[in-house]
């Protein structure tokens, strides 16, 4: 299960268990911070802790913070400054201040129902708003609203205005003071498509899910196309490349990647994904065999717009040799794709 799926599925069972446990989630921040935007944490009264808010004293501090909520039942914020002399005690090269939204995870049907919508939504990949009151007067306060589908509890019609929380990107939060509620728009799943499940590819497949994105893997030979030879993919299409094609809709959370074992079926890929709206589609090989590919799928008519944004050689220049090596710089450009596509850069 992906990572952010299993924080919200783990806070679905222990409301269901009525074991006590609290959130905590990146608010706002300011300067530079060792801290993801979209960074939350699951802490339970036990000491267990699922997911970072940065980690070292800060976090520290923020779990006591969180599970505070408990007693008061209620939502809170806490802020806190890592200036430069601190940063340099602890041995990092960064200062800002970040506010934390804090929240209970009380024992309730309705909130645990609540969190397991949540975690199924990411897993499926679909998109998700998370809508918490600010004050719990009388109960929880939180509505969630997956594609087109709602649940609410204990929130006014006016702190539910789901029309004022639909242009917002993905991973960006909003406390609106207005309305009373800490909005979260949560990242639709990144997936990773891999033509070809040779050693390098079963490798990138390998680093992809790790790196927290969903992998489907496809090959026109079953004794590579499968769970044995590559256990970390989510999905397996076992077929020609031109089927696989025929099956998967490309949209701007994919990140294709044309690793076969001929330069043809690379090129095919390519061809029939160059101008799709997939954020990423790359090809591995030699700057050789791209002159020759693109030469090619030019004469086809592939426009030449499409075939500029196409990477290849994949993955950054880190010298890599192995099926290893090269899956770790594959992977470190798509993350680079994804991290810096998402904050305009």
């Amino acid at each position: 299960m992906n990572e952010n799926a299993a924080l919200w599925a783990e806070a679905g069972r222990l409301a269901a268990q009525g074991i006590p446990a609290a959130l905590a989630t990146v608010a706002r921040q300011r300067g530079s911070l060792p801290m993801a935007s979209d960074a939350k944490m699951l802490v339970t009264a036990a000491g267990r802790r699922d997911g970072t808010v940065g980690g070292g004293c800060v976090e520290a501090e923020v779990v006591h913070q969180a599970l505070a909520t408990l007693s008061a039942g209620t939502p809170s914020f806490a802020r806190h400054t890592l200036n430069a002399d601190v940063a340099g005690d602890i041995g990092l090269s960064c200062g800002g201040t970040v506010e934390l939204f804090l929240e209970p995870v009380l024992p309730s049907p309705e909130l645990a129902r609540l969190y397991t919508t949540v975690a199924a939504g990411i897993e499926q990949r679909r998109k998700v708003t998370v809508l918490t009151g600010l004050q719990w007067n009388g109960g929880p306060k939180k509505g969630i609203q997956v594609d087109d589908e709602r649940l609410v509890i204990g929130l006014s019609e006016t702190a539910a205005d789901w029309g004022a929380f639909t242009e917002r990107r993905a991973g960006e939060v909003l406390v609106d003071e207005e309305r009373a509620v800490f909005v979260e728009w949560l990242h639709r799943v990144p997936r990773v498509i891999i033509f070809g499940a040779g050693h390098v590819g079963a490798a990138i497949a390998r680093v992809a899910s790790q790196a927290g994105f969903t992998v489907l893997v496809t090959d026109d030979r079953e004794e590579f196309a499968n769970h044995e030879v590559v256990p970390d993919a989510d999905e397996i299409i076992v077929g020609s490349f031109d089927q696989a094609l025929d099956q998967i809709t490309l949209d701007e959370d994919d990140y294709v990647l044309a690793t076969t074992r001929g330069h043809s079926y690379d090129a095919n890929v390519v061809e029939r994904t160059a101008d799709s709206p997939a954020r990423y589609v790359g090809m591995l090989g030699s700057k050789r065999k791209r002159v020759v590919i693109w030469k090619a799928l030019a004469a086809a008519g592939v426009p030449e717009h499409a075939l500029a944004r196409v990477k290849t050689p994949i993955g950054l220049e880190i010298g890599a040799e192995t099926p290893a090596e090269i899956a770790v710089s594959v992977v470190a450009d798509l993350i680079r794709t994804r991290r810096l596509s998402e904050v305009g850069q």
